[in-house]
């Protein structure tokens, strides 16, 4: 499993047009799922974005986590982060586990990620979104449960 995690002021999501989710100050997530993972690989992203020390405490270093600053979240699928660009021109996204296996994931993701008491909102599974956000810092932190980075 993996997350591109950012630190924004706010995101929002719209699909055709209609505003579907935003939130303020907190993180917006990317969120992929490989074919072979599994509920530990869940348990391992949900700890670390929950915990992840990416905000500013008084003293201006980052050491504050979203639990701590009452910050949401904003989960949107991104199958993308399989693609596999090492070789040819054109991703491959074999790696990507097949979209019924990816929603259940996706959504068992939101619901941990909610149950540790952090505001969470998402995008729509498969839909053709636009996301936009306000980076803060920036701050843009790359996640694998596989501990590949």
């Amino acid at each position: 499993m993996r997350a591109v995690v950012q630190r924004v002021a706010s995101a929002n999501v719209t699909v055709d047009g209609k505003l579907i989710s935003e939130i303020g100050k907190g993180l917006l997530i990317f969120h992929g799922v490989a074919h072979e993972d599994t509920s530990a690989d869940l348990d391992y992203l949900t700890n670390k974005v929950a915990n992840l020390r990416v905000f500013e405490d008084d003293d201006g270093k980052m050491n504050l986590s979203l639990l701590e600053i009452g910050g949401e979240a904003l989960v949107v699928s991104q199958f993308t982060l399989y693609g596999d660009c090492r070789k040819g021109r054109r991703p491959s996204f074999i790696d990507a586990a097949p979209p019924e296996e990816a929603e259940a994931l996706y959504q068992e993701f939101i619901q941990a990620l909610s149950n540790t008491g952090i505001s969470v909102k998402a995008g729509i599974f498969q839909a053709m979104m636009d996301v936009k956000l306000v980076n803060d810092g920036p701050v843009t932190i790359l996640l694998d449960s596989s501990k590949l980075f």
